[in-house]
């Protein structure tokens, strides 16, 4: 499989739904396969939260693989040796493309808190006009889970003409009181933390010294993704070997797991970012800025195939059910799909269990 990773500098401002206006940006992608002559084989993978452009595939000298390499690759479910597979680092993110940590044209000072708050729809507007310059004007299909599939969504609504097919994964229309209020908790954690400094902390710092309110925001996060059937399999009631039952600070397994998945995110993701994109995230809402939902699903005029887990307690089967049902409300019958994977393991399903639905994906393609 041939990968390549690309940076693309944009000085054509890019108008924000908030009204503001970003300007110069970069946005940095990755592809694996080869692109036809007529440039119609092309497949968009869209990222989640934390993730990036990189979903498959091994860097040299490193030993962790792209955050979906099951799903992508010579003879995996998205074949490339079919297809030509891309996927951008979304706006905000702190992976390459421009976020609130990059240089404040015309200054070399990050824009910190100055940055644009950014949408999911400003995300996607941003790789359409990517593509328009990569001279890619169709795609066999867009394929997003979680914030990867709020971005599908926005994809099928608004720009109808582009994607043959959009497969979304564990995801929703519009994000619920729910997941706004595990939002909140994981938040007011990076904010409420001294480390913070009100934005103006130093990334050097974080790596050296830790920041324990960005540690407790994914702990917070990590609950969310799983669930009790799968947390209970997992760790059950099992209790650290070396910490003693009767001590003030002893941990049971499940905690353990989350003080190492928390101390171990601050390496590798930037604060900020993860306030924007929860922010991103917290206000999708397919139904803005159209009359209802049918109102704007009425757009679509691809094929759609949602998938959902049945025991996401992050983004809920009937959420996505919502929007299969929507579209048979309002003719498009024929046209979507919808399958609920009998799946105990949480919103992670979709990067975990992959005998389960990988299948389908494949079929659909």
């Amino acid at each position: 499989m041939k990968i390549q990773t690309h940076k693309e500098h944009f000085t054509n401002p890019l108008y924000l739904e908030s009204g503001r206006i970003l300007e110069p940006y970069d946005l940095v992608y990755e592809t694996y396969g080869e692109l036809n002559e007529k440039k119609d084989n092309v497949i968009v993978v869209c990222h989640a939260l934390t993730g990036s452009h990189h979903a498959s595939g091994r860097y040299e000298g490193e030993s962790k693989p792209g955050w979906w390499d099951p799903m992508i690759g010579d003879g995996k479910p998205i074949d490339t040796t079919k297809y030509f597979v891309i996927c951008v680092n979304t706006i905000g993110s702190c992976f390459g493309s421009t976020g609130p940590m990059s240089a404040e044209y015309p200054s070399d000072k990050p824009y910190r808190l100055r940055f644009p708050v950014v949408t999911i729809s400003d995300m996607v507007k941003a790789q359409r006009i990517l593509f328009d310059r990569l001279g890619i004007h169709k795609a066999e299909a867009i394929i997003g889970g979680s914030m990867g599939g709020m971005q599908t969504l926005a994809f099928a609504i608004e720009h109808p003409r582009f994607a043959k097919k959009h497969i979304i994964l564990a995801s929703t229309y519009a994000t619920q009181p729910w997941a706004i209020a595990f939002n909140k908790v994981a938040r007011e954690a990076v904010i409420s933390d001294p480390a913070f400094q009100g934005g103006n902390y130093n990334p050097e710092d974080i790596k050296n010294y830790g920041f324990s309110g960005l540690a407790v925001g994914r702990m917070c996060g990590h609950i969310s993704y799983l669930s009790p059937d799968s947390m209970d399999k997992k760790f059950g009631r099992n209790y650290v070997e070396t910490d003693g039952l009767y001590e003030l600070f002893g941990r049971y397994q499940v905690e353990r797991y989350l003080d190492y998945n928390g101390k171990n995110f601050v390496q590798w993701f930037d604060p900020l970012s993860f306030l924007y994109i929860t922010k991103a995230i917290n206000n999708f809402d397919a139904t803005r800025n159209y009359d209802s939902l049918e109102d704007s699903l009425s757009r679509i005029e691809s094929e759609v195939v949602l998938i959902s887990f049945k025991s996401d307690l992050l983004f809920m089967p009937k959420e996505m059910k919502k929007i299969h049902d929507t579209l048979v409300k309002i003719g498009k019958k024929d046209s979507t799909k919808y399958i609920e994977i009998d799946s105990d393991y949480g919103h992670d399903a979709f990067l975990v269990e992959y005998d389960k639905f990988s299948h389908f994906v494949k079929e659909e393609l």
